[in-house]
């Protein structure tokens, strides 16, 4: 079926235009029947987030998404318009994107008076329907509403208070669609003051001069929380204007994390076969975890989602380097690798003076040291590994090169009475990849060295824990990157 081109076409096949917000209502509704999901990709938030935007949504609120950052706020805008419908008609040429059947600029009216039935119809596709703005105080008025073109009114002889000679703004240009803010605080006062104006009034003046602009616009906005930002914030008029405030959060559970991880970071890889084990990735959660509660670590400008993303796409990347340099055909991370992976963690936090004091890449392995006991524990707190100690306390040492192969290591781990057997409890069979089998032994004597069953030292590799009795107890400051590298534990 062929569809409407002018306007006198459109009012035949019985077009019937809808607020923004009343579409997005009627495309919420059957969705909400159905059961599907509102926002794809979006992990963790169905029972908490979700539920508040669709209750805005249908109440036909503006609403603004306050949380700390990483929490996938932009991404959450930047989904609504699967709640648009996938075309709408407007009146061809216009800039503002005018309902045929209710237009609002001057030009378009000039037009449907010169034409009437003949006006040329086009149509807009759900994905130009959105517009965003990252706010910076630079933003001016005319940026988001418009200003006078005095070139616009030298050509077209038009005086300068004259609708004709406006210059739109982005605003206006996301009429019949959704506009979004990030990061509203820090838009100036006075442009705050524009928004609240065109949210309630729907007027606002440019240069001077008054221009009614009922504009068709559902706004969303995002913030960090007001009791942190330093930056600047929301004027209380706005924030009354604004119908529904959802607060985000970070994953609440380690299952949620690992499934939004394995969306976003980039693992796979061209070249050699990647097998990341579990553990691993409960590894790389469990550290953006404790980062949150560390207390060198401040809390108010939280600890991004990106963390776990960018942690383990280096971890993987160390793996692949080692694989290629041993010549085999199978990249597996070890937990070592995560000691690897610290320039990707530094720059996600911010430290507090406790923590400055110290030092970003020792508050990292601390977090690193204690993401692994935690889930050392879950795979082994009823798991007996007294015979791997006992090896230790033997005499028995261990020191390899952070690229030693596969092969060599798995010789090595063969001689500690216990160790490859016990990686059962990880779900890691006697039969299975010898890459896997070492990762699996790693992460043993790293959980014994987090919970100090077991001692590691640059000149020994792994050793046993000093005895209060015999020798002094080993130094708590962590060597130094470039040693580390060498010794290839840290």
């Amino acid at each position: 079926m062929n569809k409407p081109q002018t306007l006198g076409e459109l009012k035949k096949a019985n077009y019937r235009s809808l607020s923004v917000k009343d579409e997005m209502r009627s495309n919420l509704l059957p969705k909400l029947a159905s059961g599907e999901p509102l926002f794809p990709g979006i992990i963790g938030y169905d029972d908490t987030v979700v539920p508040q935007i669709a209750n805005a949504i249908l109440s036909r609120h503006n609403f603004i998404l306050l949380g700390l950052r990483g929490q996938a706020k932009s991404r959450i805008l930047r989904a609504l318009t699967i709640l648009l419908d996938a075309e709408i008609p407007f009146l061809a040429g216009c800039e503002i994107n005018d309902d045929p059947l209710k237009p609002i600029c001057r030009a378009c009216h000039d037009r449907l008076r010169e034409l009437a039935d003949q006006t040329p119809i086009d149509y807009l596709p759900r994905e130009l329907r959105y517009v965003e703005k990252l706010a910076t105080p630079d933003v001016t008025i005319a940026d988001i509403i418009g200003d006078l073109d005095p070139i616009k009114a030298a050509r077209g002889g038009h005086a300068l208070s004259s609708e004709l000679t406006i210059h739109y703004g982005l605003l206006p240009r996301a009429n019949r669609g959704i506009f979004a803010i990030n990061e509203l605080p820090d838009l100036a006062g006075k442009i705050q003051v524009g928004l609240f104006n065109i949210m309630q009034e729907g007027d606002v003046q440019i240069k001077g001069y008054p221009v009614r602009l009922p504009l068709d616009v559902a706004l969303a906005f995002t913030a960090n929380p007001e009791d942190y930002t330093a930056r600047g914030k929301i004027i209380t008029p706005l924030k009354d204007r604004i119908g529904s405030e959802i607060r985000t959060h970070y994953p609440a559970t380690l299952e949620h994390a690992i499934a939004i991880t394995a969306q976003e970071a980039w693992t796979d890889r061209d070249g050699s076969g990647l097998a990341i084990p579990r553990f691993v990735r409960e590894l790389i959660e469990s550290a953006a975890f404790e980062a949150r509660h560390e207390k060198r670590v401040d809390k108010r400008s939280g600890v991004s989602q990106r963390l776990p993303i960018t942690c383990l796409e280096n971890v993987v990347s160390n793996a692949e380097q080692r694989a290629l340099r041993n010549r085999e055909d199978k990249a597996v991370p070890r937990p070592s690798d995560l000691y690897s992976a610290i320039p990707s963690l530094t720059g996600k936090f911010e430290l507090e003076y406790e923590g400055e004091l110290k030092g970003a890449e020792n508050v990292a392995r601390d977090i690193i040291r204690q993401a692994t006991a935690k889930i050392f524990r879950k795979y082994f707190d009823n798991v007996p590994l007294h015979s791997i100690v006992q090896w230790f306390e033997m005499g028995g040492s261990l020191k390899y090169s952070p690229n030693a192969p596969t092969q060599e290591l798995y010789a090595q781990f063969k001689k500690i009475q216990g160790l490859l057997e016990k990686t059962q409890a990880l779900g890691i069979k006697a039969k299975d990849d010898p890459a896997l089998l070492v990762a699996g032994g790693e992460f043993i004597l790293e959980g014994l060295y987090a919970l100090r069953r077991i001692s590691r030292s640059e000149e020994l590799g792994y050793h046993a824990e000093p005895t209060r009795a015999g020798r002094a107890e080993p130094s708590s400051e962590e060597p130094s990157p470039t040693s580390s590298r060498r010794r290839g534990l840290n």
